[in-house]
């Protein structure tokens, strides 16, 4: 197969990084920790439910907290749990990055890697996960945990931990002894007395949220572990679903009635009813197996809940995040917390020949986010335990802008982009997964970063507002299924979550609120606009055109244009813009983009503090391109097959933006700052808010990041 380098890799066109040392240093304006502050995490600081289902501390009931996570979903590959002094470090380094929670993913397979008998936890990974969730409470930074993220669990013998290579997620439905292994891992593992903060997991303040198992929805776990020539569906399937088939129909005839397909050997009697043979054929077979999936996975959840209760747990529980279809809506109705993931372009490989769409999130309305917003029930608190724009996608620089400001908008409780650790300590370690940029590597990833720091200020900060209108979404229950087992909310539907915050409402709760009712089909989404404006809840000259693709949210902080391949942001703190194109200048507030030499995000924030960029004498100006490795290859032209993912260092692609700010009069002075967060005089030019030029190629490396602030 021919391997085509990327456009420009041979030309002075991408840039080098030159930085190995990845600590912030004192003073440096990447350190938030002033103006973020992780407050201890001792009585009275356990998050709960407060009043208003929003996620809350204990003894401040009527203030909502917004949670940036890191997640640390570590692997050997990626170089494991850190050391202590590192887990200090690391620790002390995600508080100044402005993440107050923090999500570990896949402890299970790290404790039971290189095992061979059950339980077997090794111990120097055992001490190092205890350490850094000690050094994470001492720095003020919640905990996430999956009560269970392996496939294998913590049976012994196994070297293929991180891959979906059992059932054991099925199982747990089903089978007593898969269940009582799950509770087993749960009693050894989180109530297990932490030596170094003298408390287990389980009853330790900074545990925030369990979920219970992740990614276990029954019928996605099937389409994992889908392969070609074996039933779509597994056969232990096959008799809990004639059991609960009689208990709704009560015969063979009842049934038969409901189905036009039954054939004629398939009996309730002798439980011979056969399972759907294809989950792509609509019918009223996969319609009843929705609805006992549904009845399968709520009774299973209950029965978890109960038995960490009963184990001491306090904290919030959830399950089931991820899968956003009608009948996963319906499993999660009862459950404390809403947890979902959403990607833009996943890769499901590391390997050559691993593909994507290219595609850009702008370009479809933020469908990964209004996906994810049409999972929420409202009245709960929300949490995105995963999302990414995935490297090596050109618009991935769109997530940094999307995600943050969105989750703040819909008035989300937790936001983490996902991958083996959000921040790094040094390039060039020695470990398989951090020798080149890869897909959820975003530590490595230059405009990942970028994102991850503007998310800070955009999402935790509150730059953004939340919406103000709230439309719901009506659900009646499994009446609401139908024979599509891929059902979804409509994405014409969907859009209203650009404009003001949505979730499903039981229509038993309804209050006379504009709300999206049932059947979805006759659901006009203008109507609802024009209701919501007669109701007085959404401003009369609000932008939006559902025909053109122009979507502003009822604050006016947020402007989406499909066809110029914009978003816009303005707040009296940050104003920012992703573009992928830019025909004419973009006039954002305080701030106004002139011309750029190619797409990318841009954005302005405060970083005093002042109540406006106006306001402001010190700001931060966050540029973003791309990112490719050093010999990085792929099989087209148009980048969607790599070939080879290439070595560090990573390079940046060049460019610049041409700006011009309305400031106090005054001498500006513009500095890069390192991708380290350092800062240079020699690098620092004197400009004129009325026009001047930012360009990432800066003569102590690329970067982007910039200081600008006034004498």
């Amino acid at each position: 197969m021919l391997a085509i380098p990327s456009p420009g890799l041979a030309s002075d066109e991408w840039l080098p990084v030159r930085e190995t040392s990845m600590v912030l240093g004192e003073g440096s304006p990447l350190d938030f920790s002033a103006f973020l502050p992780n407050r201890p995490i001792a009585d009275g600081g356990q998050l709960v439910t407060g009043k208003q289902g929003r996620l809350v501390r204990a003894g401040e009931p009527e203030k909502p907290v917004r949670l940036l996570c890191a997640s640390l979903a570590w692997s050997p590959a990626s170089g494991g749990f850190p050391n202590h002094a590192d887990a200090d470090l690391y620790a002390a380094e995600l508080a100044k990055h402005g993440y107050n929670i923090a999500r570990l993913h896949f402890v299970d397979a790290s404790l039971m890697f290189g095992r061979s008998r059950d339980f077997d936890f090794d111990p120097e990974v055992l001490d190092r996960i205890h350490y850094l969730l000690a050094a994470l409470k001492r720095n003020g930074i919640y905990w996430i945990m999956d009560g269970l993220s392996s496939w294998r669990g913590a049976y012994g013998g196994y070297d293929d931990r991180w891959d979906p290579s059992s059932d054991l997620k099925l199982a747990l439905y089903f089978d007593d002894k898969a269940y009582d292994h799950w509770l087993e891992f749960q009693r050894r593992f989180l109530s297990l007395v932490n030596p170094y903060t003298g408390t287990a997991p389980i009853d330790d303040k900074a545990l925030a949220l369990v979920i219970l198992v992740n990614e276990n929805n029954i019928e996605f776990d099937s389409i994992v572990r889908e392969r070609e020539g074996k039933p779509h569906y597994d056969e232990r399937l096959k008799l809990p679903f004639n059991r609960w088939l009689e208990k709704q129909y009560g015969s063979t005839d009842a049934l038969s009635r409901a189905w036009p397909d039954l054939a004629a050997n398939e009996r309730l009697e002798d439980a011979s009813v056969a399972l759907p043979r294809s989950r792509y054929e609509d019918s009223p077979r996969l319609k009843d197996l929705q609805a006992f999936f549904v009845s399968v996975e709520t009774t299973t959840a209950a029965r978890m809940t109960k038995a960490l209760r009963e184990l001491g747990y306090k904290g919030e529980i959830s399950n089931f995040n991820n899968w956003p279809t009608i009948q996963t809506t319906l499993s999660r109705q009862d459950l404390p917390v809403v947890t979902m993931n959403t990607y833009q372009d996943w890769v499901g490989s590391y390997a050559p020949g691993a593909t994507m769409t290219q595609n850009s999130s702008i370009d479809d309305g933020a469908g990964y986010m209004r996906l994810i917003a049409a999972a929420r029930w409202l009245g709960k608190p929300f949490v995105v335990s995963e999302y990414d724009h995935l490297f090596w996608n050109r618009y991935r620089y769109e997530a940094g802008l999307v995600m943050p400001a969105y989750a703040a908008q819909q008035g989300w409780d937790v936001l983490c982009r996902h991958g083996h650790g959000p921040i790094i300590l040094k390039y060039n370690e020695p470990y398989a997964h951090k020798k080149a940029m890869l897909p959820y590597a975003i530590a490595l990833d230059p405009v990942a970063r970028a994102g991850e720091t503007l998310a800070a200020l955009l999402y935790r900060r509150g730059d953004v507002s939340a919406s103000k209108l709230t439309i719901p979404f009506h659900v009646r229950g499994p009446e609401d299924l139908d024979g599509d087992m891929q059902a979804r909310e409509p994405e014409r539907l969907t859009e209203l979550a650009l404009v003001g915050a949505i979730g499903m409402e039981k229509a038993s709760e309804a209050d006379g609120r504009p709300a999206v009712g049932q059947p979805r089909s006759s659901v006009d989404p203008q109507a609802i606009l024009d209701a919501v404006k007669a109701a007085g809840l959404l401003a009369k000259d609000n932008q939006t055109d559902l025909k053109t693709g122009l979507y502003q949210s009822d604050t006016g902080e947020l402007l989406l244009d499909r066809l110029r391949g914009q978003l816009r942001v303005s707040t009296p703190r940050t104003e920012a813009v992703a573009f992928s194109t830019l025909r004419e200048p973009v006039n954002l507030g305080t701030v106004r983009v002139e011309a750029s030499d190619g797409d990318g995000l841009l954005s302005v924030s405060v970083l005093d503090d002042a109540a406006s960029i106006a306001q402001s004498r010190r700001l931060l100006v966050i540029y973003a391109t791309d990112a490719h490795n050093t010999g990085m290859r792929f099989s087209d032209d148009e980048e969607k097959v790599i070939a080879d993912f290439g070595r560090l260092p990573v390079l940046i692609r060049k460019g610049y933006v041409d700006l011009s700010l309305k400031l106090a009069e005054g001498r500006w002075r513009l500095t890069p700052v390192t991708l380290s967060g350092a800062t240079s005089a020699t690098a620092t030019q004197t400009v004129s808010p009325a026009g001047f030029r930012i360009s990432n190629d800066t003569i102590s490396g690329p970067t982007t990041f910039f200081l600008l602030e006034a004498d």
